[in-house]
């Protein structure tokens, strides 16, 4: 990888860039909408070409707005946006996406995924109700309204019990991934079918700026805890979602093309469980 253009290719054929901007503020509160945008325009000029966000992030609106005030082309861009918790079903997903897209002020998405495989609402029956979305999902991806499609949180019961009906299977599964938090299962069962991995809370909580190896490692590179993070990501094959508003923040989360770490840093850093805390189990999720 030598820049934030530079990705991997999806089981379609879709190109993904390998980083890409986090849009979720952290709590149920509304966002910042103009903090928002303004954090979209600078990653934008700072060379990110991968925005992530959400229908329960509420940041939609100001993503697009950021898309739009920034002045470039769209095919330049990869968005991706999920289905929330509150909506199952064949034509309530459909009805979903099209309200994102309103929101977004685009004309097609590059991917869409299923937030969370359990939600509160579709405890007694989410293997139908994931069965439904992902059979809207799959029109919408071949009536070319979605580049590509995907989940996120999918443990492998979620997936083998997905696949018992997709005709289209998966192409990404976004999960938590930093290190210290690397859920072995997940990753090894998504990559058999063909996904690419992709790591929201890449710093973890805010505890990985202070593990002494994490430090030591970063001052070895010259490079901060946050650049060895995102460059062990990329390394080892995923694609890392930071979030930030702060514009010396993300401009800094884009500089990690300018160095390597060695093997033994790698491991170091793969290998520092228990760490960071563990992922959030998707079957006892309250939402």
């Amino acid at each position: 990888m030598m820049n934030l253009s530079d990705g991997y290719t999806l089981s379609n054929g879709v190109k993904i860039p390998c980083l890409g901007l986090g849009t979720w503020k952290g709590d149920w509160e509304l966002p910042d909408s103009a903090a928002v945008t303004q954090a979209v325009q600078t990653a934008l000029d700072a060379g990110f070409r991968h925005i992530d966000t959400a229908a329960s992030y509420r940041t939609e609106e100001s993503v697009g707005e950021g898309i739009r005030r920034s002045g470039i082309l769209r095919r330049e861009l990869f968005v991706t946006t999920k289905l929330w918790n509150d909506v199952r079903g064949y034509q309530q997903t459909i009805d979903a996406f099209h309200q994102s897209m309103k929101r977004l002020g685009l004309g097609y998405l590059d991917l869409y995924l299923i937030h969370w495989p359990n939600p509160v609402a579709f405890r007694e029956h989410w293997q139908e109700a994931n069965a439904e979305s992902w059979r809207a999902f799959e029109m919408l991806y071949k009536n070319g309204d979605i580049r590509a499609i995907g989940v996120s949180n999918f443990r492998p019961h979620h997936l083998d019990a997905l696949a018992r009906t997709w005709t289209v299977p998966p192409m990404v599964n976004q999960i938590r991934i930093c290190p210290g938090c690397v859920t072995t299962e997940v990753i090894d069962c998504s990559r058999s079918l063909g996904m690419v991995l992709e790591g929201y809370s890449p710093f973890g909580t805010g505890r990985i700026f202070r593990i002494p190896e994490l430090v030591k490692i970063a001052g070895k590179y010259h490079k901060t805890v946050a650049q060895i993070c995102l460059r062990w990501g990329v390394q080892m094959g995923f694609v890392l979602l930071p979030k930030s508003i702060t514009p010396a923040r993300i401009r800094e989360n884009a500089d990690i093309f300018d160095f390597e770490l060695s093997e033994e840093d790698l491991n170091t850093l793969t290998h520092l469980q228990g760490e960071v805390g563990t992922p959030t189990d998707p079957d006892h999720i309250d939402f």
